[in-house]
């Protein structure tokens, strides 16, 4: 490929206890420091198992963490970068337990490449993809819906969506972006309830938000680079929050929703990624069935221990019949 794309993918092992130890340590009450935030699916491996089958072609994966590792994970694959905290984020931010920190400073991870795709640990590939489904002529494939910003509650994410929009306001004229280039804004590409968001809210003046699909987010470097040039000081601020503060912070949609409003995407499918939050009702199996790109499992507060048990086995069950050959990235 002419242009290289990096996977970057970040992990927390909540059973570490040096790492308890330390969060614990700093631990905050007024931040979002829920067991939510850190508890384990014990999948890992089939994530590295579906970019094996279903993007071989990944230049290099950043692999970052605290400092664990999976016991199981081949750290001398030459396509695996293992990335500690301190190796990429300022020392004054350290030690965090804060994913925005985390995402804010992904572009300083060395050797990174201009484009790359970043995972959560709940996000994986789920059919084959090519390089151009997360980039194309340079631009990174995305959908531009709106959707305005609503907190749910106290633990919803509305704030800091909203001040990422202040933030977009503040650089972009919405009615000027979207007549700059109309068709990433009413695309057939786009399915029907989501052309019809940005119709019902083409009236307002101001950008409201953007629908977020819980999935990998393709991203160049130089969006992270020039919003930082711009607004150090706020990020500054964020990554000098040890835990998630859902009242004051931005995150990492503040990148992709600042290449939406550049028009500096190239248009993608939107029935192609998924987000699917685990239930205790959760027909996890049928799931599997479904033909989407990207897929995003989150995790539900609502389930009980035992609840949360059941859906982890039945998701290691149904990825293994799925992924039941073991990558070279395990040991």
């Amino acid at each position: 490929m002419e242009n290289k794309i990096d996977f970057v993918m970040i992990w927390v092992d909540g059973n570490d206890q040096e790492w308890r130890k330390e969060k614990n340590h700093y631990e905050n009450k007024s931040g979002d420091d829920r067991n939510i935030r850190f508890r384990d699916w014990d999948n890992l491996q089939y994530w590295f198992r579906a970019v094996e089958e279903y993007a071989p072609w990944v230049n290099k994966i950043h692999f970052v963490t605290w400092g664990h590792l999976p016991q199981w994970l081949d750290t001398t694959n030459p396509k695996i970068n293992i990335v500690n905290h301190k190796d990429f984020i300022p020392a004054e931010y350290l030690p965090t337990f804060s994913s925005h920190v985390i995402e804010l400073n992904l572009h300083r991870i060395p050797g990174l490449s201009e484009q790359f795709v970043y995972f959560n640990d709940d996000t994986f590939v789920f059919n084959r993809v090519s390089p151009e489904y997360f980039f194309v002529k340079g631009l990174p494939c995305d959908a531009a819906i709106q959707s305005p910003a609503i907190k749910e509650n106290k633990f919803a994410i509305g704030n800091v969506v909203m001040n990422n929009m202040a933030i977009i306001n503040t650089y972009f004229d919405k009615n000027m972006q979207m007549r700059a280039d109309r068709k990433k804004w009413f695309n057939r590409k786009y399915d029907i309830k989501n052309q019809l968001k940005n119709y019902l809210l083409k009236p307002w003046n101001s950008f409201t938000g953007f629908y977020e699909f819980h999935v990998a987010n393709s991203f160049l470097k130089s969006t992270f680079e020039k919003i930082w040039q711009l607004e150090g000081e706020t990020l500054n601020e964020v990554c000098l929050h040890r835990f998630r503060d859902l009242k004051l912070d931005v995150n990492q949609w503040l990148m992709r929703d600042w290449q939406l409003a550049s028009n500096q995407f190239y248009v993608r499918k939107t029935n192609s990624m998924q987000l699917y939050t685990i239930d205790k009702d959760s027909d996890i199996k049928k799931v599997f069935n479904q033909n989407v790109k990207l897929i995003c499992f989150n995790d539900s507060e609502e389930l009980t221990d035992e609840e949360y048990e059941l859906a982890k086995k039945t998701i290691i069950d149904c990825f293994e019949k799925k992924l039941p050959r073991k990558s070279a990235f395990e040991k």
